[in-house]
């Protein structure tokens, strides 16, 4: 499952690329992978709209919108995001078929069908609970040990488990929880509320370190977005034609101007 460095180097690698560029069309080729709002009202929505922005939070996409909205996108365990030319053959898994406005095609491709798409106000999705409320993010400069100890002292269950809640730790999953946990010298089983100050600067640091040297070193790249440069006008086709089967269930809408 993609975590923190991974989503981080995906946004990376996709931001430079779609700030700035406008969503013309939507096709969804497996529609119950949009979970809010309702597929036909998410497709009218999104066409039309300008990127702003990427961020991550946690271990979500935030792709900024016009109008306060954004595009959340969790990657479940198998999800990818392609930025490829309009003429690159559809892959099988592929549930969402964005067309931007240089005639680039921003695919969402998911053979387990785990991830999910959202569209909304950050507030709107909140209050809804379609988008959880995340904890610190551990890499953030202003993540203490202090604060960290200070919320480990409420919680008496195992350490991994505290790591793996995202409420309580933004991002962080099996692989880093126990790279983590080994570097910090200390038992995946230990009670959390029992660790000393001592050991919780330990297990900061490991944890941050783990993290951050993942993502400044592109050691996530497993994951990577493959971007490829957009073909000319006359060369491009709609991505209705790119070949998926037509017993698949596919709608598109677009907004003109």
């Amino acid at each position: 499952m993609p975590e923190l460095p991974e989503v981080e180097t995906i946004v990376s690698d996709l931001r430079p690329h779609l700030t700035g560029r406008t969503i013309v069309r939507c096709e969804l080729l497996f529609p119950t992978i949009v979970r809010h709002p309702e597929p036909e009202q998410f497709i009218d929505a999104v066409a039309g709209l300008r990127v702003g922005g990427l961020r991550r939070r946690g271990k979500f996409i935030l792709i900024d919108l016009d109008g306060g909205l954004m595009l959340v996108v969790h990657l479940g365990m198998t999800g990818q995001l392609r930025l490829v030319d309009p003429l690159t053959p559809i892959e099988k898994h592929t549930h969402v078929v964005f067309t931007l406005d240089d005639g680039r095609h921003l695919r969402y491709r998911d053979p387990r069908r785990f991830g999910r798409l959202l569209l909304g106000t950050q507030e709107s999705l909140l209050a809804s609970k379609k988008l959880p409320r995340l904890g610190p993010e551990p890499i953030d400069p202003t993540f203490a040990s202090e604060e960290l100890y200070r919320s480990l002292r409420k919680r008496h269950t195992s350490l991994k488990a505290v790591l793996l809640d995202q409420g309580a730790i933004a991002g962080v999953g099996n692989i880093y929880a126990d790279e983590s946990l080994h570097r910090a010298r200390l038992r995946p089983d230990r009670i959390a509320a029992g660790l000393s100050r001592k050991s919780v600067q330990r297990l900061h640091e490991s944890l941050r370190d783990s993290l951050l040297w993942r993502s400044r070193t592109g050691a996530a790249r497993s994951t990577r977005i493959a971007t490829r440069g957009a073909r000319s006008e006359g060369s491009r086709r709609s991505c209705s034609s790119t070949g998926a089967p037509a017993n698949r269930a596919s709608h598109a809408a677009a907004r003109s101007g």
